[in-house]
């Protein structure tokens, strides 16, 4: 049999290509730290920072439109509006998903295991007609040593669906791998990190739930002698908080007798270096999914000159990798081979995350048009408005020729007396 011989891939996760592949690909994306903490991408996702960056991550991805090019002779790029794919991407990929959930899902599978699994069911035409989610938890890849290439396991689940697919059958995005087949989980690959961050939360709890947290003593002078009346003890602390305690009763001046005193009472070491643990945790997160740690919460070095900077460096450096991703396994899964290579391509457009603040965009666009290379319906276009009619001509600078051309008109420049008004007019309405 064919399938016998296939050799497993490994999970991606922990590295692991021995045997008991149905643990490894049902629990193999957790382990023990070296902190003690068990990680796992359940557990990961509890903490806030790691929630954020891969929540962040899917809901930019999938929150972008897809559209489907195809190479045209004489008219560059253009967009095909026909394609069998374009409703799975911009309609409903199944009977129960919306493509932001759909491609949601992806993302957040990448970013919590390393690799997102869907089932394809096709046309007769090997078109795809809808597209299935599969947990990457069901999913084990395995390797042919015929043909080197991937087959998919899927283990049984309530919906099903279980058996061994081909690549033909699988769309499979994948983040950085070590074997070629199957990504890297970056919850597995950085357990130490999430370790430390997750026992620093633990620890954080079991001190607030176990330990005492006061904001202030009230005390007596020394050598008076104690109020050993329960009653009186509790209705002096009761009156204290009523009275002075809140924000309401900020400011308020208060009456203390037979020389009582209120100390208010400071941040320990202890309590400051827990703070401190807790930041650098988001830090290190941060530094695992490649966002700015401002878009994690964290604005301790973040300024208002550097955060439109750091929001640009996320969308080049961090999302754009991912998105090539999805691109490119879109690509190699729903389009045909001839369609490929007559040169079809799906892309998420990005245009819009990569804008600027209004001032520099319309600076921007006012430069293209004097420039020649957008018309006003380029930039409509960008702005999502309508064209316009007349709004397809390219401006081109009356100051400029090609190098090593003679210049207009033996060099010489016209009189304007000598210009017919008609072609002044002409000119004035190029400019404008």
């Amino acid at each position: 049999m064919f399938f016998s011989g296939l050799v497993y891939a490994g999970d991606g996760a922990t590295g692991r290509s021995d045997g008991g592949w149905m643990g490894a690909s049902l629990f193999g994306w957790g382990g023990r730290s070296d902190s003690g903490a068990f990680v796992t991408p359940q557990t990961a996702l509890a903490l806030t920072a790691v929630q954020r960056a891969v929540t962040i991550l899917a809901e930019s991805i999938a929150q972008l439109p897809v559209e489907i090019y195809r190479d045209a002779p004489d008219q560059g790029r253009v967009r095909v509006l026909d394609h069998p794919v374009l409703p799975l991407l911009r309609v409903a990929p199944n009977g129960f998903q919306t493509p932001f959930q759909f491609t949601e899902f992806k993302q957040i599978s990448l970013g919590l295991r390393g690799n997102a699994f869907a089932l394809k069911f096709t046309r007769p035409d090997g078109t795809v007609k809808s597209l299935y989610p599969l947990s990457a938890d069901r999913v084990q890849v395995m390797v042919s040593p015929i043909d080197r290439m991937p087959y998919y396991r899927v283990l049984k689940a309530p919906d099903g669906i279980e058996g061994m697919f081909g690549l033909r059958d699988i769309h499979h995005v994948r983040w950085i791998s070590d074997n070629a087949y199957t990504g890297v989980s970056p919850i597995s690959l950085h357990r130490d990190a999430l370790g430390i961050a997750i026992s620093t939360e633990h620890h954080t709890g079991r001190m607030f739930g176990n330990g005492t947290r006061l904001s202030g003593v009230i005390t007596r002078p020394a050598g008076a002698p104690a109020i050993k009346d329960t009653a009186a003890i509790d209705r002096i602390t009761s009156e204290w908080a009523v009275k002075y305690g809140g924000s309401d009763n900020a400011g308020k001046v208060a009456l203390l007798q037979e020389g009582m005193e209120f100390k208010p009472l400071s941040m320990t070491n202890e309590d400051a270096q827990l703070i401190a643990a807790r930041q650098y945790g988001v830090r290190d997160i941060a530094r695992i999914f490649g966002i700015p740690a401002h878009m994690l919460g964290d604005l301790e070095r973040a300024t208002h000159s550097n955060i439109e900077q750091q929001s640009l460096e996320f969308v080049i450096y961090t999302l754009m990798p991912w998105i090539k991703r999805h691109e490119e396994a879109m690509e190699r899964d729903f389009l045909k081979p001839e369609e490929r290579l007559a040169g079809v391509t799906i892309q998420f457009n990005v245009s819009g995350l990569l804008r600027g603040d209004i001032t520099a965009r319309y600076a921007a666009y006012a430069q293209a048009r004097q420039w020649g290379w957008l018309s006003i319906n380029d930039i409509r276009r960008l702005e999502n408005m309508p064209p316009v009619t007349g709004g397809d001509d390219y401006l081109q600078p009356l100051n400029m020729t090609s190098a090593g051309a003679p210049p207009p008109n033996g060099g010489k420049v016209a009189d304007p007396a000598k210009v017919p008004t008609r072609q002044i007019a002409e000119i004035e309405g190029l400019l404008t």
